[in-house]
């Protein structure tokens, strides 16, 4: 998520403490980190494959140096890595599925594929979803997906969460795990992996939600606008017109002029939860490729989007999307598409309240 004039996330899911000076501790290696003579090498990491970046873009504040090699035994003199800065993320690159459900669009043939970006450790939120909006299939005819979006974790305790992982996947077959740290920093790249999946496995839905994990979303409600949507080239949720760029350095989204010079950023849509036809999957992953990736994922978005000449569209409705957690009433869930949630809401309870049968209104 970023922000025009005003943001909400979910601090609990993307560490909302991120330092830009932050890098990975020897004292806390992650468990797919082979610290070796005083190296950092991922595992998935190949030399000769690696592009213009010689490091794997999960860290990206201190330079440090890699061996050259795909023989650990041949001396070599260490490649130094060039940080893009604080500002900036490492994307495009070659990111590769840790855990994967490639077959599953061709199985179920969705309309709507729902893509929860969550951290690996938040099982909570991700039941909280599969119990509730995320389990309606079909809805009102239409098949829908629901698939859960991580990166690695980090810290004490990564290897176990990463075998709970895989339980999980096994029993959900929901879980799609790509190999960049989860961190705040890197929702660019979680938001452009995402891209990427849908265009390798599910281009032949027709349309995609990113929709964060602390919603509620009304299935039928989206299906029905939907019904009398474009099928190409678009984008619809929260609209931000002229959103302010963030100059004061002790602003959590803030950017020097040097990294993007205007005082306004071009429309796009808040992170919370947009929708887009699937089309735009490849077009987009392509215009990241002429378009610097700065770390306010709903912006870069736009940013690509305006490379592309396509404007987001307005929903039909100024009240369908919702920034701010509006209070649960059955009438008013009933007449919108999303709205953030306050962190304190029981959602199982207004779940069963809200699909309780009899009239809403």
């Amino acid at each position: 998520m970023g922000i025009g004039f005003f943001f909400y996330t979910n601090v609990q899911d993307v560490g909302h403490n991120w330092n830009p000076d932050w890098w990975v501790n020897y004292n806390m290696t992650p468990w797919w980190i082979l610290y070796r003579n005083q190296t950092l090498v991922s595992p998935s990491w190949n030399p000769s494959s690696s592009g213009s970046s010689a490091f794997p873009h999960n860290f990206t504040s201190t330079e440090r140096t890699l061996w050259n090699t795909e023989d650990s035994s041949q001396n070599s003199e260490p490649v130094p890595y060039k940080s893009p800065g604080p500002y900036l993320v490492e994307y495009p690159y070659e990111y590769h599925f840790v855990i994967n459900q490639p077959q599953k669009c061709q199985q179920l043939k969705p309309f709507l594929v729902l893509v929860v970006p969550v951290a690996p450790h938040n099982r909570a939120h991700r039941d909280v979803v599969r119990n509730t909006w995320g389990g309606e299939s079909p809805v009102l005819g239409k098949v829908v997906m629901l698939m859960f979006l991580l990166g690695l974790q980090s810290g004490e305790g990564a290897g176990q969460l990463q075998e709970q992982l895989i339980q999980e996947s096994e029993e959900h077959q929901d879980l799609i795990q790509s190999d960049f740290l989860d961190c705040y920093k890197n929702l660019t790249i979680k938001t452009m992996v995402m891209l990427e999946w849908l265009d390798s496995y599910c281009s032949g839905a027709s349309y995609a939600m990113k929709i964060d994990s602390d919603m509620f979303l009304n299935v039928p409600n989206l299906i029905n606008m939907l019904s009398d949507a474009p099928t190409s080239n678009y984008v619809t949720g929260l609209v931000t017109i002229n959103g302010q760029v963030m100059r004061n350095p002790n602003s959590k989204w803030y950017l020097p002029t040097e990294v993007y010079p205007d005082l306004v950023y071009p429309r796009y849509v808040l992170g919370l939860g947009y929708v887009l036809s699937l089309d735009l999957s490849k077009k987009l992953v392509e215009a990241s490729r002429h378009v610097r990736a700065v770390y306010i994922e709903d912006v870069y978005l736009g940013l690509c989007m305006q490379f592309l000449g396509i404007s987001p569209t307005d929903p039909p409705r100024g009240d369908y999307f919702h920034v701010f957690p509006v209070a649960y009433s059955r009438c008013t869930y009933s007449t919108l598409i999303a709205t953030t949630t306050d962190e304190h809401t029981d959602r199982m309870e207004e779940w069963e309240d809200f699909r309780r049968p009899g009239p809403r209104c």
